[in-house]
């Protein structure tokens, strides 16, 4: 019987980045720092045996050297489903990364805080640094 979340985006997710940090970190470093008593949660998160805990998101994703909201999303889909997980994100909104929330106080800063309105010229402008 194949593991109930080896497909899910999180556990493709945490095998990548695991892989990614292979010769920097060992899997037993990576649990500690996400706080895992046993370092083969990695391994069970890895293979879709069992979910990601939801309150070891912002250690885990310290630990994979990611983003914790970009986590979260992956986690929050696996724990409660594709369907339930957009729903959840329509009412609260989609989580920030820190990236993100790098560009909106910078656009709070140079506006002197003045919350302003996405025009078209700012559209272009901000569509223009991506090359779009």
């Amino acid at each position: 019987m194949p593991n109930p979340y080896e497909n899910t985006p999180a556990a493709l997710f945490v095998r990548r980045q695991t892989e990614l940090l292979r010769h920097r970190k060992k899997q037993k470093e990576i649990a500690h720092e996400a706080g895992f008593m046993t370092p083969n949660l990695i391994t069970m998160i890895k293979n879709g045996s069992t979910k990601i805990p939801l309150d070891r998101v912002p250690a885990l994703a310290r630990a994979l050297e990611t983003d914790p909201a970009f986590l979260m999303r992956l986690t929050l889909e696996q724990a409660i489903g594709p369907t339930a997980s957009v729903a959840v994100l329509e009412v609260f909104g989609t989580a920030t990364t820190l990236n993100e929330r790098a560009w909106l106080e910078e656009i709070r800063d140079a506006s002197g805080q003045t919350d302003p309105k996405l025009t078209a010229r700012s559209r272009t402008a901000l569509r223009a640094i991506f090359g779009k």
